[in-house]
């Protein structure tokens, strides 16, 4: 996903099920431009890729043209609302509903002549006033030329309805109006615990969210100024107050604090922070007063940049998805024409069949008891229509990639390719850089032989750099001389012109002259003037405190870690050495870690690249999964699959765990949910199941879906 590409994630309103989400997906990849669109009906958001700039107007009038609504954001005020409407509605249902229930129980026991009457009208009010949600989402799938699960509910009552008008015209039909009416309950009530359990799901989500800042108190001469975050740019003043949130990212310039970063990074413990140290919109001030200089703002926030990354992964779909979507492209319509079928042949049947019927009547007591083959087929009909499920195939796959993708938040890893949650499984080489994902990244000079003018002048040059030895070396002098024509060569060094003289700071040209400083695991960097050495500077780079455990947590999956390095073999191997490392190539150019990416690939086996530099770019792209630590260049981020916010390499291994019980759940949702219709079809088709008892086991096939991914146990570091 190159820089020129449009991204844009925003809400779909009023889909029900796979097949909803489905016909907006294939609306959007209609619109000129778009390369690549996807809805997630777990979410209700929906994800486009584009060519080209394309505005929100466009994709408003594409989603509403296919029968359905958006919002530019899931706004906590779009939530509130949807849950208050879903709660009204439940309230509404069940204070008709019930009434009727206890009245057929009534009428158990003795005759209530006028309860056809009260039966119809009660069940007209909840079909066509209270379920008139339903009803829409029928109306606007059947003009729309497509069918969804409203089509089936709505089906299913509307008949039950009918049964009813038609016993009332004395009709030989026996009236399943309180059914009809309790099928939409049940529908209704469903779908609320549903929203419910899918909104806890996101909860995650919305707490990062939540974190953003509305306004930020502005430092100015007059004094200070509480502005809406829109109205504050880079290079202000704000100052944050203990128990503040932190609206920007910046770098403080007074005042130090101890900062909560554990929304961001997953670390629980405070980090002390003081000036020109840098701060993230989000983060809690807990101790003193703080003023922090502007550097990010509003969509620029490292906090907005994750969690549109976090958006735009579970708006993706993972392979394995493909056979639920290839399944719900033509369910509804096969489940109606079963409907149909069964309805026929039970009604040129009935007779022949009525035997087995009273024997299976004595086991299931709900089962029909009447003379009139119609009363059957329209008992059967209803009862295949509303016990077909295409929901739990729908949600399957993203409510566990929701829960993985959250969790895996948590962790502090923003998994920006959601393919990555199905790949990590299989990976059975990790090919690591070492500076800066095996070590911390934040080298020291331990010696040097430049004299003091040389030495302000290299400082001077790699003050205009980002690499990790440029901003050691840069700190041996706060001196500053003019530097001319800086170029940084990848995998190298950098060089520049300082008074007319060409300086190169990077790789030695031969590492023979610093035997002694890389047998004690020390980088050198050489100086060359006009092409002579005229000095070198030896760096050393701490391991970081993870790396040795997550080599042998690798180890014990069976997954062989490799260094790749752009280093001294000797300064490689002292590092390979002390995590138990076998294998490493040292002295690497980018196109070579490409290449070995490549080669590793050629075995067969799912290949992990982890790095940070602009040198591991094209391999993190390259490879099966790309992992790009935070504290990297914006390139390898922006190459890599997986992001690690905070932390070393064993966030590697957290990320693996991760996958592999994220797909453990994907697998147990699809079973189950092809398992229950393949079985409750059939039964209802053979006039088994009661509409109410098909509609019960519906609505639990689409919940334990959700609540299966929200049992997901947490992977423990």
């Amino acid at each position: 996903m190159g820089e020129e590409q449009f991204k844009r994630t925003f809400h779909v309103t009023g889909m029900t099920c796979a097949t909803c989400a489905r016909i907006v997906e294939q609306a959007l990849k209609k619109i000129d431009g778009v390369k690549f669109a996807s809805v997630n009906l777990a979410t209700s958001t929906g994800f486009i890729l584009a060519e080209r700039e394309i505005d929100f107007e466009t994709i408003k009038k594409t989603v509403e043209a296919v029968g359905y609504g958006v919002e530019t954001e899931l706004g906590e005020d779009v939530e509130s609302r949807r849950y208050a409407q879903a709660k009204k509605n439940l309230i509404l249902v069940w204070l008709f509903t019930g009434p009727l229930m206890l009245f057929m129980l009534l009428h158990m026991f003795f005759h209530i002549p006028w309860l056809g009457w009260l039966e119809f009208v009660l069940l007209s009010f909840v079909i066509f006033f209270v379920g008139r949600k339903i009803m829409k989402g029928a109306w606007i799938a059947i003009t729309h030329k497509h069918a969804n699960m409203d089509v089936l509910t709505f089906l299913g009552a509307l008949s039950a309805w009918m049964t009813g008008l038609l016993s009332m015209l004395h009709l030989p039909v026996a009236s399943f109006a309180a059914v009809g009416a309790m099928i939409v309950a049940f529908n209704i009530t469903g779908r609320f615990i549903e929203s419910r359990l899918r909104d806890k799901a996101s909860k995650q989500l919305k707490s990062l969210m939540q974190l953003q800042a509305r306004q930020a108190r502005v430092l100015f001469d007059s004094g200070e100024i509480l502005l809406p975050i829109e109205a504050v740019k880079e290079g202000f003043v704000v100052i944050v107050n203990p128990s503040e949130r932190v609206p920007v990212d910046g770098t403080i310039v007074e005042g130090s604090g101890l900062i909560d970063e554990s929304m961001i990074t997953g670390e629980s413990v405070p980090v002390l922070k003081k000036a020109g140290d840098s701060v993230t919109a989000g983060s809690l001030n807990l101790t003193s007063s703080i003023k922090v200089q502007v550097t990010k703002v509003g969509e620029d926030t490292f906090l907005s940049q994750m969690i549109k990354l976090v958006q735009e992964a579970q708006g993706f779909k993972v392979p394995i998805q493909a056979l639920a979507d290839r399944i719900t492209n033509f369910f509804v319509p096969l489940v109606f024409a079963l409907a149909v079928f069964s309805a026929a042949f039970w009604y040129f049947n009935y007779e022949r069949f009525s035997t087995f019927l009273e024997k299976m009547s004595r086991i299931a007591f709900w089962i029909v008891h009447t003379d009139e083959p119609l009363s059957f087929s329209i008992f059967v009909f209803v009862s295949t229509l509303v016990i077909a499920c295409p929901c739990a195939l729908g949600l399957a796959t993203p409510m566990a990639l929701l829960v993985g993708t959250t969790q895996a938040m948590k962790k502090g890893l923003l998994i920006r390719n959601a393919e990555a949650i199905q790949t990590a499984k299989d990976v059975r080489f990790v090919l690591t850089d070492k500076t800066g994902t095996l070590t911390l990244g934040e080298p020291i000079v331990v010696e040097h032989d430049l004299d003091e003018e040389l030495l302000k002048i290299v400082a001077s040059i790699e003050k205009k750099s980002n690499h990790p030895f440029a901003k050691a070396i840069a700190k041996l002098n706060e001196a500053q001389v003019e530097v001319q024509g800086f170029e940084e060569i990848v995998g190298e060094g950098v060089k520049a012109i300082v008074r007319g003289k060409e300086y190169f700071i990077g790789r030695p040209s031969d590492y023979s002259h610093y035997e002694e400083q890389l047998e004690q695991g020390r980088t050198i960097v050489e100086v060359r003037l006009d092409g002579e050495i005229c000095g070198f500077l030896a760096l050393e780079d701490k391991l970081r405190e993870d790396a040795k455990e997550a080599v042998e947590k690798l180890k014990k999956m069976s997954i062989e870690t490799i260094i790749l390095t752009g280093d001294n073999e000797r300064v490689a191997r002292a590092v390979a050495r002390k995590l138990g490392i076998d294998k490493l190539h040292a002295q690497l150019k980018p196109q070579e870690k490409l290449e070995l990416v490549r080669r590793y690939q050629s075995f067969g086996k799912k290949v992990m690249m982890v790095g940070d530099g602009m040198n591991d770019a094209a391999a993190l792209k390259a490879a099966d999964i790309g992992v790009a630590m935070g504290s990297g260049t914006d390139i390898a981020m922006e190459s890599a699959d997986i992001v690690v916010v905070k932390g070393g390499i064993f966030k590697v291994v957290e990320a693996i765990e991760i996958s592999k019980r994220t797909l453990k759940k994907i697998k147990q949702n699809l079973f189950w949910a092809f398992f229950y219709n393949v079985v409750a079809i059939p039964l209802a088709m053979a006039g088994l199941v009661h509409p109410l008892v098909a509609e019960l086991a519906m609505l639990m096939s689409s919940i334990s879906v959700v609540l299966n991914s929200l049992r997901m146990k947490e992977v423990k570091s």
